[in-house]
């Protein structure tokens, strides 16, 4: 979900907790109401300066604007799978939210006698949390790998280099990644 349309939704939302017209917005922002329609329909790219006057006008902070809220359901269909090869696996993206901190769902496809999935350090305080779907896969930090079994949960700190490598024909790792806002600053991936 691009950051314009999390910014449209929640700036609907807040100004329809406070039941404010957009006339009524636009007089406490300053903003022209053209501006902010553009903006509820996430056809605009507000500037700072824009998002401070709207948080201001609503009394919420700028944080409450970009954060995700998590007030839609998001559903992908099996049927529209889209698997992205990286270094020695198969990644299926499932979600990513924004907010404080960054949460990125997906998938490994891992096949076993395949280079084992490499993963630079992700950040400070990036954490992995793993659910094996199917095989035994051994996954963690490179320095300390652990080996599991279909249905057995693992979490590891993804700050330092790690690996995910199939120990079956087949392996299918669910992977929630988690990791604070500040870490992701750079442009890093999250995956």
């Amino acid at each position: 979900m691009a950051m314009n349309d999390v910014v449209a939704r929640n700036l609907k939302r807040f100004r329809g907790d406070r039941d404010l017209s957009l006339g009524e917005l636009s007089r406490r922002s300053g903003l022209a109401k053209q501006t902010i329609v553009a903006i509820e329909a996430g056809r605009s790219n507000p500037t700072v300066d824009t998002l401070e006057r709207l948080a201001d006008a609503l009394d919420i902070s700028i944080r409450a604007l970009l954060s995700e809220m998590g007030t839609e359901i998001l559903t992908h269909s099996g049927r529209d799978i889209r698997w992205q090869q990286q270094a020695g696996a198969q990644v299926r993206q499932l979600d990513q939210a924004f907010g404080s901190g960054y949460v990125v769902n997906a998938v490994l496809r891992l096949t076993g006698g395949d280079q084992p999935f490499l993963c630079p350090a992700r950040g400070r305080a990036a954490l992995r949390h793993c659910y094996v779907l199917e095989g035994i896969v051994r996954m963690g930090p490179v320095s300390d790998p652990v080996v599991v079994d279909a249905g057995d949960f693992v979490r590891f700190p993804a700050d330092a280099d790690h690996v995910f490598e199939a120990r079956t024909p087949v392996a299918l790792v669910f992977v929630n990644t988690t990791a604070p806002q500040l870490s992701m600053a750079g442009g890093g991936r999250v995956f």
